[in-house]
């Protein structure tokens, strides 16, 4: 593990190849939320460039020209990295390395090198490290090639095909051990969660340092980590509330989103994401500070998607009302999404109104029913309890009556299934109390 804040600064130099026609505003976002995502790494950013192609260059994703150009500012305005704000294949980096002379990083290996610097827990370190092999595989060739020729001396020199196959091998046996580690863990997590059954559960989702930590401190008035930084929290934190009914339920928060995720992080996060797909509620906070914000609530729309939450009920929060000095940015955040809530995660402004749209929205998309299942089928039983929440269960003389609270979404499958277990004293549709 390695602190960032212990290491001296490299300098970076950043760069994008965008199509031509894009919006030289949207560039100027994405690579000054490159700058922040160094500068959390423990980078310094001397400067970017950019170019327009129809497509990146296969060997080099810059022209030859442009390759030309940077290889010269670097000259001029020594660094130690350049960094391209996507994604690059093997075979550029390497050909980049040998033209620049430098280390060439991407995106995804700056998001990478962020998260193994700030996982905490077992899972987090078992989650990133996974993700990390999975980057470095196809790399390895790169990395071997880089070692030999750019360092030389006792040690460097080129370890040939068989070298390389055998870390490949190292990597595989690497990767199945975590991944075997991550089924446990997940498996654990499973139990957990069945002992949380009966109690409304809501998730914190946003785009990264959007205020979610902040705003769990606030709801749960628990001792929450926070810090005015990239991807601070990465470890799912789960807490008890009491909502306006004097109800208890269940609130957690999770790592944040970003544009252009490694696909890597999204599969080796799914057992701590688990949280955000099993929730009832899902709570999408956003910056409305940050000029972008619809661009970064459609990024965390479609990583929802991805994960396969996109139908889960939700609640836009719109955070940081207190940076707002025009109303009309109010105004208009309201018309595109109109049962949004806006809060101050910071200033604790209107988190009683956020509470009350909460247990409102829980009840509307929650619907309860009895089910009278006999002793002879307990298979049934055994199923009701992975399909739906089970609220209760009552053992009686002669059946197993068990109170369940089913999606609104799941509710025909549910009928589907299990009406026949349903009697005529089943109470009717109707919200929790």
């Amino acid at each position: 593990m390695h602190d960032v804040g212990l290491l001296p600064r490299e300098r970076a130099y950043i760069v994008a190849v965008t199509k031509k026609g894009v919006d030289p505003d949207v560039v100027k976002e994405h690579l000054d939320e490159l700058v922040l995502l160094l500068d959390t790494a423990g980078a310094n950013v001397v400067g970017r460039l950019t170019q327009e192609r129809d497509r990146p260059d296969l060997s080099t994703a810059l022209g030859k020209g442009k390759v030309q150009e940077l290889k010269e500012i670097i000259t001029e305005s020594p660094v130690e990295m350049v960094v391209f704000d996507d994604e690059l294949s093997p075979a550029q980096v390497r050909n980049l390395e040998e033209e620049l002379g430098v280390k060439v990083l991407d995106r995804s290996g700056v998001i990478l090198d962020i998260f193994a610097a700030h996982a905490r827990s077992v899972e987090a370190r078992t989650q990133v490290e996974l993700a990390q092999l999975e980057y470095l595989l196809p790399r390895l060739t790169r990395m071997w090639t880089h070692l030999s020729k750019q360092f030389g001396g006792i040690g460097t020199k080129g370890p040939g095909e068989t070298q390389i196959e055998t870390d490949r091998r190292m990597y595989r046996t690497r990767m199945q051990r975590l991944r075997e580690k991550l089924r446990e863990i997940d498996t654990q997590r499973l139990v957990q969660r069945k002992g949380r059954e009966g109690l409304p559960r809501y998730a914190l989702v946003g785009y990264t340092n959007a205020g979610k930590s902040s705003l769990m401190r606030q709801i749960t008035q628990a001792d929450v980590f926070v810090q005015d930084r990239l991807f601070a929290t990465l470890d799912t934190t789960v807490r008890s509330i009491e909502m306006p009914s004097g109800q208890r339920a269940l609130i957690s928060d999770t790592v944040g989103f970003i544009r252009k995720l490694p696909p890597q992080l999204v599969a080796s996060f799914r057992s701590t994401l688990a949280e955000t797909l099993e929730a009832d509620v899902l709570l999408h906070v956003v910056d409305l500070s940050n000029p972008h914000y619809r661009d970064h609530m459609a990024v965390v729309d479609e990583t929802l998607k991805t994960l396969g939450a996109a139908d889960t009920p939700q609640i836009v929060v719109f955070n940081k009302i207190d940076l707002i000095d025009d109303p009309h940015m109010i105004n208009d955040a309201e018309a595109d999404v109109p049962n949004c809530v806006f809060v101050s995660a910071e200033r604790g402004l209107n988190i009683s109104r956020l509470l009350q749209r909460m247990q409102e929205t829980f009840e509307e998309s929650a619907i309860m029913r009895t089910v009278h299942i006999p002793y002879e089928d307990m298979k049934a039983v055994a199923r009701i309890y992975e399909d739906v929440e089970v609220l209760h269960r009552e053992d009686t003389d002669t059946d197993i009556r068990l109170s369940v609270r089913v999606a609104s979404d799941k509710l025909p499958l549910f009928m589907s299934r299990y009406q026949k277990f349903m009697t005529a004293d089943a109470p009717p549709t109707s919200s929790p109390s």
